[in-house]
């Protein structure tokens, strides 16, 4: 018997293929998992007499094949339920040898399609022993379990979730709603920033609630996140923040402000601090009937507002002009904030800052995601880095160019995203709660 996975595209036809050999396994060790199990979020059925699916969607469906019917069974017994010993009897029962199953076991983890029940690490006792708590995020540890691709590492990232800080700055109808959303994920630490008390059209399902109105602002969204917490925030201890430090810092700051001008033209002064102590920060929020997500910055590495703002006047050298009668003309009590889009808008900015948090590098990194009314279609709008912006990373961008030319492949801007490098840097930071990825 010989088996295959295959990726199935957006046609739904498998088209690459990995072996699955019944006869050899790489090397005398035993598959790293301990308890198999067959990923729980990827839906199963049968292609053909000798082909199984594993997923619906062209982006994480798989097949495997051509399957006898011995193995077809065996892929039952991989429940998590049995350790490698107790799976080797059920195969001999069978007629499967012990090297097929561990052949099996390790191809179909290499292929992302196997979880292991007891895995992830020293880390993830103390989120396993709350049963509750992974009840109420067990859709969020499935959905993971498809983006981390080795066994346990979905358990471990969410949690990771748990000792990270974040920062929304903004508790309107997009920031309160960001701040629930990032709580009622795992996020164990979100603050709010803001100022005022909540108005009635501050109100917004899954953020501030209409008997909050009157209330301080910033605290009622506390509260809002509080309550969408699924378990009380751990305690930091010294060995979490770093050497010489009281305060960790954030892992992340989102700015989601009320203030329409501010989420189109973002003051590049306001994030100084936050780019000068290399603390990561996203951008996101409603300007008329417009929706916008980004950019991440991520400081010394991708454009910041000050590179966005400098490329403006580059373009429309009577930007400054139109901004500084926004700026000063009289403040409106009501702004154009559509609901729906408002928390379309705040559902984007949690998923990308999830991605961030998690490891890996969103789309919104050098770029601005734009949905306007009525049409609602998503487009990227790339902001690249500016050669006379001090934040630095148009010289990381030339240093990226120079090595490209040196004889590496060569991206485009629009391609172009954080190196190996800086993602590596940021996952170790954000474990310990800071950014540290100065140029």
């Amino acid at each position: 018997m010989r088996s295959t996975t295959t990726s199935a595209p957006a046609s739904d036809t498998p088209d690459t293929s990995v072996a699955l050999s019944d006869t050899t396994h790489s090397g005398d060790t035993r598959p790293r998992v301990t308890h198999p199990l067959t990923k729980p979020a990827l839906r199963r059925g049968w292609r053909d007499l000798n082909t199984v699916q594993f997923g619906m969607t062209p982006a994480h469906a798989m097949t495997l094949g051509p399957m006898d019917t011995a193995t077809g069974s065996f892929l039952n017994m991989l429940d998590g339920t049995r350790g490698l010993s107790r799976l080797h009897e059920e195969g001999h029962r069978m007629d499967l040898p012990a090297h097929h199953v561990d052949g099996l076991v390790e191809r179909l983890s290499e292929a992302g399609l196997l979880d292991d029940a007891p895995g992830g690490g020293p880390a993830v006792e103390t989120l396993r022993g709350k049963k509750k708590v992974l009840e109420r995020l067990g859709p969020d540890l499935a959905s993971l379990s498809l983006v981390a691709p080795a066994p346990g590492e979905a358990m471990a990232r969410l949690a990771a979730r748990r000792s990270l800080r974040v920062q929304v700055r903004g508790a309107g109808r997009v920031g309160a709603v960001v701040a629930s959303l990032l709580a009622g994920a795992g996020v164990g630490h979100v603050d709010v920033r803001d100022g005022g008390v909540v108005e009635p059209w501050d109100v917004a399902p899954g953020g501030l609630p209409a008997d909050s109105v009157g209330e301080r602002r910033d605290e009622s969204a506390r509260r809002a996140a509080r309550r969408a917490a699924p378990d009380r925030a751990p305690r930091r201890t010294d060995a979490q923040s770093p050497p010489g430090e009281s305060d960790p810092g954030f892992s992340l700051v989102i700015l989601a402000p009320r203030d329409d001008l501010a989420v189109h033209a973002p003051d590049p002064a306001a994030a100084e601090p936050l780019v000068a102590s290399g603390t990561p920060h996203l951008y996101a929020g409603v300007v008329e009937g417009t929706g916008v997500v980004g950019p991440l910055v991520l400081p010394g590495e991708t454009a910041c507002a000050g590179c966005l703002d400098r490329w403006r006047v580059d373009r429309d050298p009577v930007w400054p002009r139109l901004v500084a009668q926004w700026r000063s003309a009289r403040p409106r009590q009501v702004r154009a904030c559509d609901l729906a889009l408002a928390t379309t808008v705040a559902g984007l900015t949690a998923s990308h800052a999830l991605a961030f948090l998690d490891g890996r590098t969103p789309s919104t990194a050098g770029a601005r995601w734009e949905v306007s009314a009525p049409g609602l279609d998503w487009h990227a709008r790339p902001v690249w880095a500016h050669p006379a912006c001090p934040c630095g990373a148009e010289e990381k961008s030339k240093k990226a160019e120079r090595t490209s030319e040196d004889g590496q492949s060569h991206e485009t801007m629009a391609e172009q995203r954080p190196s190996t490098e800086l993602r590596r840097k940021a996952h170790a930071a954000r474990l310990s709660g800071t950014w540290r990825a100065h140029v």
